[in-house]
């Protein structure tokens, strides 16, 4: 009897990572745009594609559709939720609030070392000859950047509001910077944010914050606005009946 027990909770320990994992690989799937704004998945795809049974794929679309990532459609499956340059826009205002404030009260209490070690892996990741590799480094280190001085502000609802933001620009990004040769720039903004919030100048280091967050908006909207341009005149035309 004991025997079945442990043998009960291995099999829904076992079920509850592959659950986990399922749900992990889609969610990235969709945020680095491997599976693109506006398609549709279907259910029995899911299942094939990642070998997991019904359940476990309905577990990680509920997940999905609570995030607001996919959207179900009745009778055909789900919908990858398109991006729009309202949400660009609203990802990059919240960023605006939320973010020169971390970096006010971070001043004084960063690891300069640390940030540093972070913005060179940023920008230094030219090993890999995969472009969509490439910018997810890059995505990773930043965002792991911009939350150890949000971490630094002591205030762990703002670090959990910026996190949440950096998990929806990645997708904005991904989207914008899918071509070989583009990417993103962060010239010194990095640098001279260290120096500032090293040296206990919060009121500094909200305003290069504030500077490059604006920067990298108008190239991300730029961006999103070409990649939407691209995927309009490339549509199949569809005749509308009378």
């Amino acid at each position: 009897m004991e025997g079945k027990v442990i043998s009960g909770g291995k099999a829904a320990a076992e079920g509850k990572l592959l659950g986990e994992s399922t749900y992990l690989a889609m969610r990235q799937a969709i945020l680095s745009c491997s599976l693109k704004p506006g398609s549709m998945l279907t259910e029995a795809a899911l299942m094939e594609q990642y070998g997991v049974g019904k359940s476990t794929c309905r577990l990680a679309l509920a997940r999905l559709t609570h995030e607001g990532l996919v959207r179900s459609v009745p009778r055909h499956g789900y919908v990858v939720v398109p991006v729009t340059l309202k949400d660009v826009e609203e990802v990059f205002a919240l960023r605006l609030i939320l973010e020169p404030e971390a970096a006010r009260l971070a001043a004084g209490k960063v690891d300069a070392k640390a940030l540093m070690r972070i913005d060179r892996a940023a920008r230094g990741n030219t090993a890999s000859k995969n472009h969509g590799n490439r910018i997810g480094f890059f995505l990773d280190a930043n965002r792991e950047f911009h939350l150890v001085i949000a971490m630094a502000s002591g205030n762990e609802r703002l670090v959990r509001s910026i996190s949440v933001l950096f998990d929806e620009m990645a997708r904005l990004v991904a989207l914008g910077f899918s071509d070989e040769d583009d990417s993103p720039e962060i010239a010194d903004d990095h640098r001279q944010l260290v120096e500032v919030l090293s040296a206990g100048d919060g009121k500094s280091g909200a305003r290069i914050t504030r500077r490059h967050i604006e920067k990298f908006r108008d190239m991300t909207m730029e961006r999103v606005l070409r990649s939407m341009k691209q995927d309009f005149e490339h549509a199949p035309l569809v005749a509308i009946g009378k």
